[in-house]
């Protein structure tokens, strides 16, 4: 892939992520039914392919791009959630690319977006308590876990579908550049 090609594909990807940033902050039933600030993380899905596609690099800048450019359209940048937000992003897709580089032969894409939940999780704790200066918010710490679990296996799980997916698609037109 030439530079033009990979910066294009990576614009069409933090635009992906900017939507499904966008998308999931106007889903307000999660956070009344379950606990507030809680989140599927959807713009992880594009982190993490990001992150197999193109490597740990491009997903950090892809990831810190994404919250800067979604916190300036929704009007939060410099405001808690941003904060709370970039904290636990920048961590968690960190900890995913620093455990994929080492470890990718030996666990799962699903197993590397639960530790890449976790991580966001903890991050956006130390981060609130910080700024609200209360330990106190480390009582949501085990809703936070216990719910990083699921989020992180779908998460995990779809970008697994759109690697084979796309990797079988690949090989479909392999073969039939290969036949001709």
């Amino acid at each position: 892939m030439t530079n033009t090609g990979k910066m294009v594909y990576l614009a069409l990807l933090l635009a992906a992520a900017i939507v499904l940033h966008i998308i999931e902050g106007m889903l307000p039933v999660l956070q009344i039914i379950i606990l507030p600030g809680v989140k599927l993380g959807l713009a992880n899905i594009i982190t993490l392919l990001t992150l197999v596609l193109f490597g740990g690099r491009e997903s950090i800048l892809l990831v810190i791009l994404r919250v800067l450019l979604a916190s300036l359209l929704i009007g939060t940048f410099f405001t808690i959630p941003f904060f709370l937000s970039l904290a636990g992003a920048i961590s968690s897709s960190l900890i995913m690319a620093g455990i994929y580089f080492i470890a990718r032969d030996h666990l799962s894409i699903i197993t590397i977006s639960i530790i890449g939940a976790i991580g966001h999780n903890i991050a956006q704790l130390l981060t609130a308590a910080y700024i609200v200066e209360q330990i106190a918010v480390f009582a949501y710490l085990p809703y936070m876990l216990l719910l990083s679990l699921p989020t992180g296996f779908f998460i995990g799980l779809l970008v697994n579908l759109i690697i084979k997916k796309q990797t079988l698609k690949f090989q479909i037109n392999k073969c039939i550049l290969f036949m001709n």
